[in-house]
């Protein structure tokens, strides 16, 4: 009797803790996620449907928006070639300095992204030590579009290979191994073997990598200088356009970046979906 009891108490209690956190799950969503979402929204379409037709197909805003584009994918296309080799080198080779790899590739989680653009600045600008160089082969960065695709690539570049890096790790190296004693090519063996084992992971840090880089704003504001459909992306052009109290093209232009983001993550589920159909 006592051990059905506390059977009976057992389930009790899973259904009350299973009960709480699906209730703080999503009073935490609805507050987070869901309440911001609308109210965006509301105000996108306070003025009506034309002026928000108008906020977004503006001059400033399309430069702003293209602007973002270019440095999203140059970032992603950078960060995707180099997470790809660093993660296979810390995975599946040993060598002098690996950690010291690993800790330089987390250091744009550490480092605020306004101070990573002063220290741009401190490389590239008038009073740094690349200056002279640059100024003699005619070539700006701080203050230009090169500026903004470096602190892009810079506050990203991290995404990718860390979530490569535990999958390889989870694999190991046995069938690369074993393909290499059967005399297979390096580039074979990351084709055939390595790419497979990582590609969902690769894929979901492109998204990760590309939602951060569109959305990013410190360093690419203190690189840009504000240069209004010059070096403007989309957030620092929300920006500007809010300070101006223009509240509802504000939250216009931002309802692209929502639309962008949501569009990656459906093709990102879409390609899942199909892969995983033709793997049956």
């Amino acid at each position: 009797m006592s051990i059905k009891q506390d059977s009976v108490d057992l389930k009790k209690g899973a259904k009350i803790t299973k009960t709480v956190l699906i209730t703080v799950s999503l009073l935490f969503v609805i507050i987070m996620l869901v309440i911001p979402m609308l109210i965006l929204i509301v105000y996108a379409f306070k003025d009506g449907f034309t002026k928000y037709i108008e906020a977004i197909t503006d001059t400033y805003t399309i430069k702003a928006l293209r602007l973002t584009i270019i440095a999203t994918i140059t970032a992603v296309a950078i960060n995707t070639f180099f997470g790809l080799f660093a993660a296979w080198a810390v995975t599946k080779f040993y060598f002098k300095g690996k950690q010291l790899l690993l800790t330089l590739i987390d250091i744009p989680f550490a480092v605020s992204p306004v101070i990573a653009g002063l220290i741009f600045i401190l490389t590239f600008g008038r009073i740094g030590w690349a200056h002279g160089f640059l100024e003699a082969h005619d070539i700006q960065i701080v203050f230009a579009v090169p500026g903004v695709i470096i602190a892009t690539i810079f506050v990203t570049f991290p995404f990718i290979s860390r979530e490569i890096i535990p999958v390889l790790n989870a694999q190991g190296k046995d069938e690369e191994e074993a393909a290499a004693l059967m005399g297979a090519s390096g580039f074979r063996i990351f084709r055939k073997i390595t790419l497979p084992h990582m590609k969902w992971a690769l894929l979901y840090g492109i998204v990760l990598c590309s939602a951060r880089a569109m959305g990013e704003f410190g360093a690419v504001s203190v690189l840009s200088g504000h240069l209004r459909g010059k070096t403007n992306t989309l957030p620092l052009h929300v920006e500007i356009i809010y300070n101006e109290f223009k509240l509802s093209a504000a939250f216009a232009v931002s309802s692209i970046l929502v639309v962008l983001a949501v569009i990656i993550l459906i093709l990102r589920n879409i390609v899942e979906y199909k892969a995983k159909k033709g793997g049956r």
